[in-house]
Parts: structure tokens; C-alpha cells; sequence
């Protein structure tokens, strides 16, 4: 299934990103061969994520919560832990 995420840098900065495998996604970051944001900001930890239907859809939303400010990320990611 595809998913949205947000994973949390050393530098406790948030990126968002959509992909099919979550784990496999989070090594990629690791191991540099991810996103140019997060190379120089490992390790990177998959801290929140929403499944969707289709790949699509976990972009849309990926590109509905880059908009958003780092404060309202955080709050998502907080709704998420105390449910």
C-alpha cells in the first residue's frame, strides 16, 4: 500500500514524502540515496504515516502538508501518538 510520511532529521527539521514501502523508503534516506534534504541531515526517522489507496492520493496529501508549517506538522504527528 502506498503512504504518506514524515520523517524527523537529525537537525529535528520534519521532510514529507509519499513512497509504496515505508521501511525500504527510510534506508534509502540513510543511506544517502534519498532526497538531496535529507542526505545531509541523517539519520532520518519515519516518525508519522497515513496509508492511502493509490500512490496518487499519498501525493496529494504529501503536497497538502508540505504547505503547512512545521507547528501544525507537529501537531498532526502528536494527534497521531495519542490516539
Amino acid at each position: 500500500m502506498p503512504y504518506f510520511y514524515i520523517a524527523r532529521c537529525a537537525d529535528c527539521s520534519l521532510y514529507c514524502g509519499s513512497c509504496k514501502d515505508l521501511q525500504s523508503r527510510e534506508d534509502t534516506h540513510n543511506t544517502g540515496k534519498g532526497a538531496k534534504y535529507t542526505r545531509s541531515r541523517r539519520p532520518v526517522k519515519i516518525s508519522y504515516s497515513e496509508e492511502f489507496p493509490t500512490l496518487s492520493e499519498a501525493m496529494r496529501r504529501e503536497a497538502e502538508v508540505k504547505r503547512w508549517p512545521k507547528d501544525r506538522k507537529e501537531m498532526l504527528m502528536r494527534k497521531h501518538i495519542q490516539q
